[in-house]
Formats: structure tokens, C-alpha cells, sequence
């Protein structure tokens, strides 16, 4: 089985940017991957990015991932999303997800209680939206369009878009997340994720909401977003994810909330991060480094020979993955294209 494959822009100026970007993208399409994908946290936004690649590329979707719930009202999101599916001839792919505590509420002043059944509407009204069926009438616990008792009038989107069904797609790595996402999206994005503990970490939940939406695993692309490098400079390429690691296990959240260290917990790797986390918040970065072993990025990541590469990825055919969303993490741009370049071969 052929795997769908994706690049992964990440967030501009942390990854690729201007020019650099769009050589990345026109080249992974030349060479047939699937799907371009951007992030948004609080730094660039996602819509632009995707915009600004639609006219520039021919073939290749563009998806969110992910476009953070808390940073616009569903309608804007849908009226975004149609946007460029319809600038881009229906090449558009959603990806939503709720951010965490400390973006919500310190970067765009919302709540983060009761997330993910925010997130849930926002699917529906979404859809609604998009469907263009009839005027947006949603009376929700989250949102209500039009508001009662107000002077809004029931709406609906103010021309025909390319298409009336957008795939959805949801960022999650919680138990009841990730069961959400089963239930009621086209796809799952998992970041940080492990192909050897994929069915241990998640297989009973997605089992649960595939069963609560009356679907089944085909019904479902999951779609790991995962750091890879093929040949050329694994050690650098290692440290490159060793460093962001680093990053979610100790900054990314605080003690009381950081769902990548719950997750290593139950990859079998608690102990490191739990150590990597106390390091890095007492500000002994370089010892948090050192403290994270091989193993771990390996556990993540999909660094190494050729040959190694294409048998991990056999392990991601047997697992049922759809797509993998790739990140060439080496920093030289010669072997980033290697990377992409032999990605594509082997993985067809």
C-alpha cells in the first residue's frame, strides 16, 4: 500500500520561509507529494501562508495544520477555508485543533475549559457553513448564530464555493481528543508520534469514536506529522529533533499541563521526560540536551540510511497509515531535497 505524503511547512521563520518555502513546495510536487501543510501558533497565521502558495502551485492541497480554534470565530474560518479552496480550484484541506492553555488564554484572550466540546461545534458550524444548505442557524453551548434575542440575521455564505464538503482534519494526542477526532473528522494529526506504540497509545480510542460516529478505520486518514532525514548528516538531524523535543517536554506547557510529556509517559518514556522537563524549567538547557537519549528521537522520527528508512516505513503501511506529513529536518538544503526526493520513492 502506498503511503500519501506531505510537507510540512511548520511556522514561517521558524521553518522554510519566502523563497526557500516556495522551492520546497513546487519541488515536493514535482516529485508527487500529496499535500503541502503550514502552522499557525502565534507568529505567522495560517491562512496567508496557504493563500500565497495557492496561486503559486498547480496540483498539490494545501491543508491547515492546524488553523487554532481560539484564534478566529468559525465563520471566519469557513469563509478562509472556502476562500482558498476555491482560489486554489478545490485543492483545500481543514485542519482545526484548540491550541493549549497558555496560547488560548495568553494569546488570544479565550478560555481554554471545555476545549475540545468548543472544538466540536466548531466542526458543525463549519460544515454547515461550507454545506451551504440553507441560512446558519446554530444553538449551541459554545456558539450561538444568530445570537438570541439580537438584531443578527440568519445568514448564509454569500457565494457558491468550489465544493460543498471540505475534508476536516483535527490536531490531537489526548485520550478524549483523539476519541473526538475518530468520532467526528475526515482525519487525525498526531504530532510526536510513534508508529511502534501507535495501537497501544490510541488504537482503543479511535476504535471508541469510530464506533461512536458509525464509521470505520477506512473512513479515517490518519496522518502523522513526523521529522525525516535520509542520508547525509543523521547526527545533526537527530540533534534538530532532539532539540525540539526539548522545547515540548519542557516549554511547551507548564508542570501541571503539558499533554507531550503525559504522551511520552505512555510511549514508555516518562522517566526522561519528566527529567528533561525539571532541567529545562530550572534553566539547565544544556543538561535537559544531554539528558534526552537517542532512542527517544529515533522512537519519532524517521532519520537514517535509506535502507533503515524503508524499513520503518513498512511499519507505518502495517499500522494503516494514510499519510505521512514529513518534515526534511536536515538544515542544508541540498539534503533536504534529498530527502524529499527519495521520500517520494519510496514510499509510493
Amino acid at each position: 500500500m502506498s503511503l500519501k505524503l506531505g510537507l510540512y511547512l511548520g511556522y514561517w521563520g521558524i521553518g522554510p520561509q519566502g523563497d526557500d518555502a516556495l522551492e520546497a513546495v513546487r519541488f515536493a510536487e514535482e516529485k508527487g507529494f500529496e499535500s503541502v501543510w503550514a502552522a499557525e501558533s502565534y507568529g505567522s497565521d495560517v491562512v496567508s501562508v496557504l493563500a500565497w502558495l495557492a496561486g503559486q502551485t498547480e496540483k498539490i492541497n494545501l491543508g491547515a495544520a492546524i488553523m487554532q480554534v481560539p484564534a478566529r470565530p468559525p465563520a471566519a474560518a469557513a469563509m478562509a477555508g472556502a476562500t482558498i479552496d476555491k482560489l486554489s480550484h478545490g485543492r483545500f484541506l481543514f485542519g482545526f485543533g484548540p491550541s493549549g492553555p497558555q496560547v488560548s488564554e495568553g494569546w488570544y484572550g479565550v478560555p481554554y475549559p471545555k476545549a475540545w466540546g468548543r472544538t466540536r461545534e466548531y466542526v458543525e458550524v463549519v460544515r454547515e457553513i461550507i454545506a451551504r444548505e440553507g441560512n446558519l442557524d446554530h444553538q449551541g453551548e459554545h456558539y450561538q448564530l444568530p445570537l438570541p434575542d439580537g438584531q443578527g440575521k440568519s445568514l448564509k455564505l454569500n457565494f457558491h464555493p468550489e465544493r460543498n464538503y471540505i475534508p476536516i482534519f483535527l490536531g490531537a494526542i489526548g485520550r478524549k481528543s483523539v476519541e473526538i477526532a475518530a468520532e467526528i473528522a475526515d482525519g487525525w494529526i498526531p504530532i510526536f508520534f510513534s508508529v511502534d506504540k501507535f495501537e497501544e497509545a490510541w488504537g482503543e480510542h479511535i476504535e471508541i469514536g469510530l464506533e461512536k460516529g458509525g464509521r470505520t478505520r477506512e473512513d479515517f486518514e490518519i496522518s502523522p506529522s513526523v521529522q525525516v532525514a535520509i542520508d547525509g548528516d543523521t547526527e545533526a538531524a537527530r540533534n534538530m529533533v532532539r532539540m525540539g523535543l526539548v522545547l515540548y517536554f519542557g516549554g511547551m506547557g507548564s508542570r501541571k499541563t503539558n499533554f507531550y510529556v503525559d504522551l511520552a509517559h505512555r510511549f514508555g518514556f516518562g522517566e526522561v521526560a519528566d527529567e528533561v522537563q525539571e532541567l529545562f524549567q530550572a534553566g539547565e538547557k544544556e543538561a535537559a540536551f544531554q539528558a534526552l537519549p537517542d532512542e527517544v528521537v529515533d522512537a519519532v522520527s524517521l532519520i537514517g540510511s535509506e535502507e533503515e528508512v524503508v524499513q520503518r516505513l513498512a511499519k507505518f503501511r502495517e499500522s494503516g497509515i494514510s499519510r505521512l506529513i514529513a518534515t526534511p529536518v536536515h538544515t542544508d538544503p541540498a539534503e533536504q531535497k534529498h530527502t524529499i526526493e527519495r521520500l517520494a520513492a519510496i514510499a509510493g
